[in-house]
């Protein structure tokens, strides 16, 4: 008897083993790592243990650059993983890599679950989604720049700790009393490009590039040497010159100006949040971005960071009914304010933020609201955001001459001219690479 009960035990395990093989397995290539990355292990955790149709196997591929290019490079090999994680910048190669990719809203119907673009923040679903309107890639961590200042350093200046600035010229005065109250940095900027230029433009609804900023077509070149850039960039040199503005580098190298306590205002991604409550030794505000009052329509809406999940081709049905389920799971009203929550990323569906608000987080933090704010609303052909290819090397030849800019080497409208011929000559090149 015992050896029959061994026997029946091993059959059993292995019909149970047999079944549990039976999901299908939906491969995962993503960025995130850190608490980042270990919040995504805890989502795709919650999904495998939520249902057993499907089994997300969820892999750090490096740096958004490195998983990008390691996707491309899979799907040319015939090796591709179903979804692939891509920084924003990325998008335009994502949609004119021919035939690699599944556009979303387009599998979610043929497997009739349809993912419905209206349950998105507007900004949000009009940067990832076709001329037609059609989501294209599946938002997910989406950030913006906002406006953060120090209010342990505004106490020390005489300002009004509850009163941030609203327009650039309430800036400027504010950088004055904080370097005259011994502060170190008035103000200070991370992501100069996409802060000052592109979201900028989308903020006080101006042209960023034409064909509607890139959507409309890959003929788009750069505006970016327009009257109210120049003015722009102008201000900045004049701040810089007086010691109220402190560059402080390329990409993310300014967060450590603010998050040491050395600058009293600092515009940068919405997702630092988390990061200076962790890492700041001062009490913070965050407010809306500033613009300038005298520029009619402003302030507009501002446009997205961050990244988003694009599902690759020729995959089963199985395939794309299980990415269509996780897609569905991440876009809950739970899962997409647990995200933003824990992460300081955007809820990217009105039904997370309604949830997020609903359980009194925003009263408990003030000013992590803000960017949510910020990005629903109805976008402009100015202000739904930048879809250009060789974003990041476009981004790259402008924060080049900035540099030059706001060190006094170059003037603003010679600077301006000088990026606008660097960036177009990169637009050619790729117009050519993909026709």
């Amino acid at each position: 008897m015992r050896m029959k009960f061994l026997a029946l035990a091993l059959a059993g395990a292995f019909v149970s083993g047999g079944a549990a093989h039976a999901a299908t397995e939906i491969v995962f290539w993503h960025s995130m790592e850190g608490a980042l990355g270990d919040q995504v292990k805890d989502l795709v955790k919650e999904f495998n243990e939520s249902q057993s149709d499907y089994e997300v196997k969820a892999t750090y591929k490096g740096s958004y650059g490195e998983s990008m290019n390691a996707g491309i490079a899979a799907f040319r090999g015939g090796n591709a993983p179903d979804i692939l994680q891509v920084f924003e910048v990325g998008t335009a190669t994502m949609m004119h890599a021919a035939g690699a990719i599944k556009p979303i809203q387009e599998m979610s119907e043929e497997v009739d679950d349809p993912i419905d673009p209206d349950d998105f923040l507007g900004a949000v679903a009009s940067y990832y989604s076709s001329s037609e309107g059609k989501l294209i890639s599946m938002p997910f961590n989406s950030s913006t720049p906002v406006f953060y200042y120090n209010k342990d350093l505004f106490e020390e200046a005489g300002l009004d700790p509850d009163s941030p600035p609203k327009t650039w010229e309430e800036v400027a005065e504010a950088g004055k009393k904080l370097r005259d109250s011994g502060a170190k940095c008035g103000y200070t900027t991370s992501w100069p490009a996409w802060v000052q230029l592109e979201t900028f433009g989308a903020w006080h609804n101006i042209p960023y590039a034409t064909e509607d900023n890139g959507f409309g077509g890959l003929d788009a070149r750069l505006q970016i040497d327009q009257p109210l850039y120049v003015q722009h960039m102008d201000f900045l040199a004049d701040m810089s010159e007086d010691g109220t503005f402190s560059y402080g580098g390329r990409g993310d190298d300014a967060n450590s100006l603010f998050t040491s306590g050395k600058c009293g205002m600092f515009t940068g991604s919405s997702g630092n949040r988390a990061n200076i409550i962790k890492t700041g030794d001062f009490e913070f505000g965050t407010s809306s971005l500033p613009y300038h009052d005298d520029q009619e329509g402003a302030p507009q809406n501002s446009i997205i960071g961050g990244a988003s999940l694009w599902v690759f081709a020729k995959k089963s049905d199985d395939v794309y009914k299980g990415v269509t389920s996780f897609f569905k799971f991440l876009s809950s009203p739970e899962k997409s304010a647990q995200w933003h929550q824990q992460t300081g990323y955007v809820p990217v569906t009105k039904a997370g933020y309604e949830e997020t608000k609903d359980a009194g987080y925003y009263d408990e933090n003030p000013g992590s609201d803000v960017a949510v704010k910020q990005l629903d609303a109805t976008t402009t052909e100015f202000s739904r955001g930048v879809r250009l290819g060789y974003l990041p090397q476009i981004r790259d030849a402008e924060e080049g001459v900035m540099e030059d800019i706001f060190s006094g080497k170059i003037g603003a409208e010679e600077g301006l001219k000088k990026m606008v011929k660097r960036s177009n000559e990169l637009l050619e090149r790729f117009q050519k690479s993909v026709k």
